[in-house]
């Protein structure tokens, strides 16, 4: 095979018109439908033009200095550009860009901190813990023995009492702070001091706020954790990855359990797109934006009430939103259907205190399209009108207001 300058796009149609044809199915899809899913976003092209860079074609196991394989000298830069850019941006002492997801960085943060068998206090699933949070079929279920703790069946809010009884109870070695579907601020404060009564470390699943945090539209766990695990992508708008931070004092063992504990090779290729996201959310836009994506969030929230749904802890502080359908007479897995039916892309969630699943929605892609909060109004009388009427209908007025803000110009 010949190295060649013709466009990408070109390229691949002439050498694989069928795997083209999907891919303009998907951007066609992207653009046409409401992109409402909370953990995901639109990159910018720059992002993108990195994470299909030359640096795919490189392996570079181990870290900067200490690779595995000869030719890193870019990689190395690139790296070490990735790593100094998110320890800047969220004040850290020391960073991990290597975590191929969010799961990844989790678990190196378990291997590196804590022994099979150890017990470990996290958010139940029923209330909106992660797989990697002791569920049964996930690996950290098999290795640990985890402890669930919950909300106020009254308010939905973290039960810090609860929390801190159970910490008193089974003393676990380490305290998950983080959810995947908990649309409030976390009292970072109040883990830490929980950890600290019983002797636990404290590690922050930040996956869905991190972007925030980046923007400062959500308080940053960094100073209270003793690791914070994120991902790249959501609402920080970069490709999808994992991210570890922590203090100077667990960094060699961080390192370690991502590599060669957990992981092969590094995907330069992603952390090089890592940077550039990270770059770009270091600048005043991105804060604009970050702020603007909870301002719409929290319309959206307080629309959907009106129109009936019942939105779980009153609203919400961040870009994520869940809500149970149940007052327009039906439940989470159809409500997602008939949106999807009518043009509206969300996940279904699970809602405390029964056996009950209702929908979870974020306002991170609809806002880097340049949606406002007049837009949010709308979304939500789309909402009513494909559970309540028509969703073909609807799918008609969908797809107008998503064409109107093309993520990638028109």
């Amino acid at each position: 095979m010949t190295v060649t300058t013709e466009q990408p796009v070109d390229l691949l149609r002439r050498q694989d018109a069928q795997m083209a044809d999907v891919l303009a199915g998907e951007a066609r899809r992207q653009a046409s439908t409401l992109q409402l899913i909370a953990a995901e976003n639109f990159t910018s092209p720059a992002v993108l033009c990195a994470l299909g860079s030359v640096l795919a074609n490189k392996y570079a196991e181990g870290y900067p200095g200490a690779r595995h394989h000869g030719g890193c000298d870019y990689a190395d830069q690139a790296e070490r550009i990735a790593v100094e850019r998110a320890r800047a941006l969220f004040g850290a002492e020391h960073a991990n860009v290597q975590p191929h997801s969010g799961s990844a960085a989790v678990l190196a943060a378990y291997a590196a901190l804590l022994r099979p068998g150890d017990t470990v206090l996290a958010m139940g699933l029923p209330y909106g813990g992660h797989l990697t949070h002791g569920s049964p079929a996930h690996l950290s279920g098999r290795l640990f023995d985890f402890v669930g703790y919950g909300v106020d069946p009254a308010t939905g809010l973290v039960d810090y009492e609860q929390v801190q009884a159970l910490a008193r109870e089974h003393r676990p070695r380490a305290i998950v702070c983080g959810s995947i579907s908990y649309p409030r601020h976390l009292e970072y404060s109040v883990f830490r001091e929980i950890a600290d009564e019983v002797g636990a470390f404290l590690i922050v699943d930040a996956a869905h706020p991190i972007g925030l945090v980046a923007g400062g539209a959500a308080p940053s766990p960094v100073p209270y954790a003793d690791v914070v695990c994120a991902t790249t992508h959501k609402v920080l708008r970069g490709p999808r990855g994992g991210l570890i931070l922590c203090g100077a004092e667990f960094a060699e063992r961080i390192d370690r359990a991502v590599f060669p504990l957990t992981q092969g090779g590094a995907q330069m290729h992603t952390i090089a797109a890592k940077a550039v996201a990270f770059g770009e959310a270091a600048g005043p836009a991105f804060t604009t934006y970050a702020h603007r994506v909870v301002a719409n969030a929290r319309v959206l929230a307080q629309a959907l009430a009106e129109h009936g749904f019942a939105v779980t802890t009153g609203g919400t502080d961040t870009h994520l939103i869940t809500a149970d359908p149940a007052p327009l007479g039906t439940d989470g897995p159809a409500a997602r259907a008939r949106l999807a039916a009518a043009g509206i892309v969300l996940d279904t969630c699970a809602l405390p205190f029964g056996d009950r699943r209702g929908v979870r929605l974020g306002t991170a892609a609809v806002t880097t399209q340049g949606m406002g909060e007049a837009e949010m109004v709308r979304i939500a009388a789309l909402f009513t009108a494909a559970l309540r009427g028509d969703p073909a209908k609807t799918r008609t007025r969908a797809g107008e207001l998503a064409r109107g803000f093309p993520p990638y110009g028109p």
